[in-house]
């Protein structure tokens, strides 16, 4: 299996990559490009949330507990109109239940090289990035999410590549081999699980309404029904004569 090093060097490596892609090629702004670059290198250690390691699951932990706020606050001052305060007392709580609470909960309920190493896991992860980051279906949402995604993968395949050893020039398979890309785990209750979570997410991102591109303008009506309306005219009239006085 790849250190923890490793996976964060290759992700960031993979952000950097992702973030000139989308500035280059899609025309996309250095904040969201930078954004989905940060949410590669993030990626490639979420993974590690299921680590029997202290490391590993407390860097993570950390890490989602400082980027769940700032991406969710987009999303509330956009739809719901957050001041600086509210976003304040909103994302505090959020905060200390991810880094107090979530790493709990991971040990608990999941096992190391478990369901939460695999594909399914990173469509996961990559909707729950589109949930919280803006408002409306667009692009740059998209972008994000897959830099989410490709940070995700790349741990995975880490430690596929890991789980050969080659040795005197012998490969070796470890038997650890195939339980991190993988579709499905050795538990039933797992399964089923990760597949209904990643159903119930998938419906919520289908829900998603697109922006509109600009607001509508209100155009001033006459208050009455005229077809031609023609301003009013003005007469002149002139002054009346006076009879003059006999005898002057």
């Amino acid at each position: 299996m790849a250190g923890f090093h490793t996976h964060i060097t290759v992700s960031t490596a993979l952000g950097a990559g992702m973030a000139w892609l989308g500035h280059e090629h899609y025309h996309l702004g250095w904040s969201a490009c930078a954004v989905a670059g940060g949410l590669c290198s993030v990626g490639g250690m979420m993974p590690d949330l299921d680590s029997d390691s202290g490391v590993p699951a407390r860097e993570t932990i950390g890490f989602a507990a400082a980027v769940v706020p700032m991406l969710l606050s987009t999303r509330l001052q956009q739809q719901y109109g957050f001041d600086v305060e509210s976003l304040f007392l909103f994302g505090a709580p959020i905060y200390l239940f991810i880094r107090f609470g979530l790493g709990t909960l991971f040990k608990i309920f999941t096992v190391h090289r478990g369901m939460f190493h695999s594909l399914p896991a990173a469509a996961i992860a990559g909707m729950v990035v589109y949930l919280l980051c803006d408002h409306g279906a667009s692009f740059v949402r998209v972008f994000k999410a897959c830099g989410m995604v490709v940070g995700f993968l790349s741990h995975l395949l880490l430690d596929e590549i890991w789980s050969i050893q080659v040795r005197n020039g012998t490969a070796r398979v470890k038997n650890s081999f195939g339980t991190a890309m993988k579709f499905f785990g050795q538990s039933a209750p797992a399964n089923a699980m990760c597949y209904a979570t990643l159903i119930l997410l998938g419906l919520a991102v289908l829900q998603e309404q697109p922006m509109p591109k600009s607001m509508p303008v209100a155009t001033p009506q006459p208050a009455f029904d005229a077809p031609e309306f023609e301003p009013p005219r003005t007469v002149i009239v002139p002054p009346e004569r006076r009879p003059g006085y006999d005898g002057l």
